[in-house]
């Protein structure tokens, strides 16, 4: 029968996070009550206390109540029920987590949620599961449940969206997970634009043996592969859409940070890299394009996304930081250019057709690039099916000599 841990802040949700755990038994399913709370007594009796909890991230729950201060006790919460939660799912004491919360719930609960593993069922119900939640999903899969109203008492909504987000923990933790195939695992990244050229890769390497795990370059996208990418299981980076940088030097709305390219160097794993998706920078709705860009060339992908494109300026940036990034490779790496078009609608006739930008791109890519780093451009568009086949026999090749032994060295 497994458990699963209702986590929340005893002394103001006690009696929610009671009714959540009662809906989950009533599915026959185990709970194990955590309390995160820190200044009033807890109103409902918790399984674990919240000094239990505290001790397991350093902090003397007394003196940090005594500061009468939220900020410094939600930090201090936050910090420690990641260190005492992730113990109980890794030793199997627990198979799920829920918990609820306005924004101090939220961002103790999603902390302790953001050290458990891809797969281990995590739900979020919450004030705040609209707008940007970025900063409390992380690169972790937590499902983020609207509560509709305040999280404070039980009304006819609460206990409606309370059950079923009590009804999706169950479920998830249910369901039995499918076997882990133990294939070599390659991750790709991709965008709408660049699909057709990593599909057909895909379907190379995948012919091959390999595993290919996509990654939409939507900036958390990219952030979860360079995650994946350092922990030592990727044996090859098919990095076809690095857009995010576009987003990033910009000001974008789908950058993956700076540290974008840089995981495959540090773990010294195989790659290719193309400059996908180069000529565009996202925003929102056409109203929350910045006032600064007023004149550019913009496109409206989708009612709620509109694009900009890159300037001939812009991409010879692009270019130097693709290849600074690029040149801290060790292992095989392959950068494959296509001359024709770097995305669909950078195609010649398409709207951010452009063959300044895309000549200051690529040639300041090769500019920079460290010279013994193979190059090899082709008079085709990014999504052409040779393009796309090049990727992934460069990237076949580059994996073949990386399982080579290596000579030694005086």
């Amino acid at each position: 029968m497994p458990t699963i841990a209702v986590l929340g802040t005893f002394d103001t949700k006690g009696r929610e996070l009671e009714f959540l755990a009662e809906v989950i038994r009533q599915r026959g399913h185990r709970t194990l009550l955590v309390d995160v709370g820190t200044f009033a007594p807890a109103d409902a009796r918790p399984d674990i206390g919240r000094v239990e909890v505290a001790q397991a991230g350093g902090t003397d729950l007394t003196a940090l109540a005594a500061q009468q201060d939220r900020g410094v006790c939600v930090a201090a919460m936050a910090e420690a029920a990641p260190r005492w939660l992730a113990p109980l799912a890794a030793s199997g004491r627990i198979q799920g987590v829920i918990a609820l919360g306005g924004g101090g719930g939220t961002a103790i609960g999603t902390a302790a949620m953001r050290a458990l593993p891809i797969g281990f069922p995590k739900v979020m119900v919450s004030t705040l599961a609209s707008g940007d939640t970025r900063p409390y999903l992380g690169t972790q899969d937590i499902v983020m449940f609207p509560s509709i109203v305040d999280v404070a008492g039980l009304n006819r909504i609460s206990r409606l969206l309370f059950t079923r987000a009590a009804g999706a923990i169950c479920g998830m933790v249910e369901v039995e997970p499918p076997a882990a195939s133990d294939r070599a695992l390659v991750v790709a990244s991709c965008f709408g634009n660049t699909t057709a050229c990593v599909t057909e890769a895909r379907r190379v390497l995948e012919a091959q043996g390999y595993e290919v795990l996509v990654f939409h370059a939507t900036g958390t996208g990219g952030r979860t592969m360079e995650a994946l990418i350092e922990s030592g299981l990727v044996a090859g980076v098919l990095d076809i859409t690095t857009t995010e940088w576009a987003d990033e030097l910009v000001g974008g709305i789908l950058g993956a940070g700076p540290h974008r390219l840089e995981a495959a160097a540090k773990a010294q794993v195989p790659a290719i890299v193309t400059p996908g998706c180069l000529d565009m920078v996202n925003f929102g709705e056409p109203q929350t394009v910045p006032t600064r860009f007023r004149g550019r060339r913009f496109y409206p992908h989708n009612p709620q996304v509109t694009l900009m494109r890159t300037t001939p300026e812009e991409c010879a940036e692009l270019g130097r930081i693709l290849a600074e990034k690029v040149n801290a490779y060790r292992a095989p790496v392959t950068v494959l250019i296509p001359r024709q078009a770097i995305s669909v609608i950078s195609a010649p006739g398409q709207v951010f057709h452009d063959p300044d930008a895309d000549t200051a791109l690529f040639n300041s890519l090769k500019r920079h690039l460290r010279s013994d780093l193979p190059v090899r451009e082709f008079d085709a568009a990014i999504n052409d099916p040779v393009f796309a086949r090049a990727c992934a026999d460069c990237l076949l090749e580059n994996m073949r000599i990386a399982d080579r032994p290596r000579p030694n060295r005086l």
